[in-house]
């Protein structure tokens, strides 16, 4: 429910999806504590310790059942966060409350809960990577033989195609994907490590049994859905910190990838070539009701660039946690991680609205061709002048000058006129000059390339991440 007398962040109450805030949820965070603090006294009771069936059956009976207000006075008095719920869940499950969090240090709940709610929010911005990309790649097959202009340096270059220019812009979010699935497959799960990551607490509960306290690291890792092969080796107080610079690094590279596709696409808006989809009762602005703005890509870019900047942040955390660990990483990571992977969800909604919705505009897209593609010509141009006996320096020289001042006329918003100063210059007699006009011969292999892409590229995306992205089912490759 939203507060309107208080401040409400924009990501819960503007940008994220449901299931990404459901994710960073209080709810969730805590009842993965509980599952937590479940599969320890589990573990530690099968390994010997007098933990009683009824206890364990308190814990699983009040799961989900979070008195959060209860939590919050006794975190106004104890002024810790843990232990607070510890008292909180103790008041509920009396019988279970002298065995919950038994051996355990804060950062036991604190560092496996945050490695599985990134786990599964990788998961989730990973197949909505896929789906943008997929969608990109349906746009390019329709798409992959319209010539368009070309730019290099933001100013005319040799033509590409539409669905070309749109398979570059699938491929850098395709780097960030590979990227976060390596990130994905080798996350692991802390453990069952103590104060220190020494496991001294452990082998005191267990009168020095190593052998012991090995089994109720991994008896609580496959507990909670990781393989024991999936632990670090060894830990501080907490995971490593470096992890989560990596993680937010790679979400900076998918949201740097988002913002050049965006920016590219503001860009050709703004030369009506291409547009977004834009709705019957739509407002572009307040004051100048004709404008068709590119608002959604507007919003991503804003977003990813959110993304951008907090990907330093997990690296200074990284490079100041003293020794064993410090403190100074719990409040940024408050903030840094959520808002990181809150904000790359929401501006991947959008994108996949406008990469399934792009609407092309194929008579300016060639009228704005058609205007720059004597320039571009004009090497072919001397190439065959030189074939028919000409001085290819002179010719050369020629096709200089005279695209200068051609350049000057339509600069002074007259027509280019290159070809008719070009029929009227003796060294390009004979030459037939329209037909070296044709834009496919200007294009290259951007049609084949689209295809080689969706082949080699889409299909792989498509049958890794399919079953996760839902409808349209048009997004099939």
């Amino acid at each position: 429910m939203l507060d309107f007398d208080t401040w409400q962040s924009p990501l819960s109450a503007r940008y994220a999806s449901t299931e990404m805030r459901s994710i960073w949820s209080d709810q969730k965070r805590f009842s993965i504590w509980r599952r937590l603090w479940l599969a320890l006294a589990e573990s530690e009771q099968a390994l010997g310790l007098d933990i009683t069936d009824a206890q364990l059956d308190a814990m699983r009976s009040h799961l989900d059942d979070i008195d959060f207000e209860a939590a919050k006075s006794y975190e106004r008095t104890l002024r810790h966060d843990v232990m607070a719920h510890v008292h909180a869940w103790g008041d509920i499950i009396p019988e279970a409350r002298g065995i919950i969090h038994l051996g355990a240090t804060s950062q036991f709940v604190n560092c496996n809960t945050e490695l599985i709610l990134i786990r599964d929010s990788m998961q989730l911005i990973a197949a909505k990577s896929a789906a943008v990309i997929l969608a990109l790649c349906k746009f390019a097959q329709e798409w992959k033989t319209l010539p368009t202009l070309g730019a290099t340096h933001y100013q005319p270059a040799q033509p590409v195609t539409v669905g070309r220019r749109a398979v570059t812009w699938a491929q850098d979010l395709w780097l960030g994907l590979e990227d976060l699935e390596h990130r994905i497959d080798t996350l692991r799960f802390r453990g069952v490590r103590g104060a220190t990551g020494s496991q001294a607490s452990f082998m005191a509960l267990f009168n020095n049994d190593a052998a012991a306290v090995e089994s109720l690291d991994r008896m609580v890792t496959e507990k909670m859905g990781w393989a024991t092969t999936q632990r670090f080796p060894v830990t501080g107080q907490t995971y490593p910190r470096v992890v989560d610079a990596q993680i937010v690094g790679t979400l900076g590279v998918i949201a740097a990838a988002m913002h050049k596709c965006c920016t590219d696409i503001r860009l050709l808006a703004g030369h009506r070539e291409l547009e977004e989809p834009f709705e019957k009762n739509q407002i572009g602005s307040s004051a100048m009701a004709y404008k068709r703005n590119p608002m959604r890509c507007e919003r991503i870019c804003g977003m990813t660039r959110h993304v951008m900047t907090l990907a330093a942040a997990p690296l200074q955390t990284a490079s100041v946690q003293w020794l064993e660990r410090t403190l100074d990483d719990s409040s940024n990571r408050r903030l840094v991680l959520p808002e990181a992977f809150l904000a790359l969800d929401g501006a991947l909604d959008v994108l996949r609205n406008v990469a399934e919705g792009l609407i092309v505009r194929p008579a300016v897209i060639e009228a704005r061709l058609r205007a720059e593609l004597p320039f571009m010509a004009t090497e072919d141009l001397m190439m065959a002048a030189a074939a028919r006996g000409a001085d290819r320096q002179e010719a050369h020289e020629a096709v200089r000058t005279h695209s200068m001042a051609a350049a000057e006329v339509v600069k002074s918003g007259g027509q280019n006129d290159l070809l008719a100063r070009l029929a009227d210059d003796p060294l390009f007699a004979g030459i037939d000059l329209e037909s070296a006009l044709d834009p496919e011969r200007f294009i290259g292999r951007c049609p084949q390339q689209v295809d080689t892409f969706v082949e080699a590229v889409g299909k792989a995306v498509a049958d890794r991440w399919n079953d996760q992205i839902g409808s349209p089912a048009a997004l099939q490759i």
